[in-house]
């Protein structure tokens, strides 16, 4: 299972890289393992102002359609475009290619409450 330790990580299994005050936000490879084959991405939220555990999107796989929340609060201001056309990305590259959104981060303390990749490991044994 690959957990990068640079990133921090959600109990709902959301990944986020803070890169100045642009955070770039994505589900975990457990959770793409989980849902299996990921048949669409859907994100209407951009341009939107959410508090952290806000929904911001859902993912859909072959057998479930599951929420995506919002790790920290701010502004969406992007959506991955390829995983619009090609949503497999996700289950391909989900902490690189397969990353869904950025978000202008409201409160970057946020980012230190987040999971730490040891924590995150510990939580999905």
């Amino acid at each position: 299972m690959n957990i990068p330790t640079e990133l921090r990580y959600t109990k709902d299994h959301e990944w986020v890289k803070l890169e100045g005050d642009v955070a770039v936000i994505g589900i975990t490879d457990f959770a793409q393992g989980e849902l299996g084959d990921i048949v669409y991405v859907e994100v209407e939220t951009v341009g939107e102002t959410l508090e952290a555990e806000e929904v911001f999107g859902t993912v859909e796989a072959v057998k479930t359609v599951s929420d995506l929340f919002l790790p920290l609060s701010g502004e969406v201001l992007d959506l991955n475009d390829a995983i619009e056309d090609t949503p497999e990305i996700v289950n391909e590259d989900p902490y690189g290619a397969g990353w869904m959104i950025k978000v202008k981060v409201s409160d970057a303390d946020q980012f230190e409450s987040l999971l730490s990749a040891e924590e995150y490991k510990n939580l999905i044994g």
